[in-house]
C-alpha cells in the first residue's frame, strides 16, 4: 500500500504533508528527527492518512493536496475537531 499522511506537531501545530509506503517506519522518522524538512518542528501526531494501491495515485493526490489550497482547506475542514484550535 502506499499512504498520504497528514501530520501535526505537538510543539507548535504545524502541518507536514507526506507520501510513503510504510507509514510506521515514516512517523518514526519523522519524530527521530531524520526528516530534513520536519527535524526542527516535531513530536509529530499522525492525523489522518489515505491509503493507495497503486503509487501513482498516492503520488497526485500529495500533489494535489500541497500544490491546491482548496483541497488541502477542505480536508483541514473535515479535521476541524481533530485539529482543534490551532489550524
Amino acid at each position: 500500500m502506499h499512504y498520504v499522511y497528514f501530520l501535526q506537531s505537538t510543539k507548535s501545530r504545524w502541518i507536514y504533508i507526506g507520501r510513503t509506503d510504510n507509514l510506521e517506519r515514516r512517523l518514526a522518522e519523522h519524530n527521530d528527527g531524520k526528516t530534513t524538512s520536519t527535524h526542527d518542528k516535531g513530536p509529530w501526531e499522525l492525523i489522518y492518512y489515505e491509503a493507495f494501491k497503486d503509487e501513482h495515485d498516492a503520488v497526485s493526490r500529495e500533489r494535489k493536496l500541497k500544490a491546491y489550497g482548496s483541497g488541502l482547506g477542505r480536508l483541514k475542514q473535515r479535521l476541524k475537531n481533530s485539529l482543534g484550535t490551532w489550524q
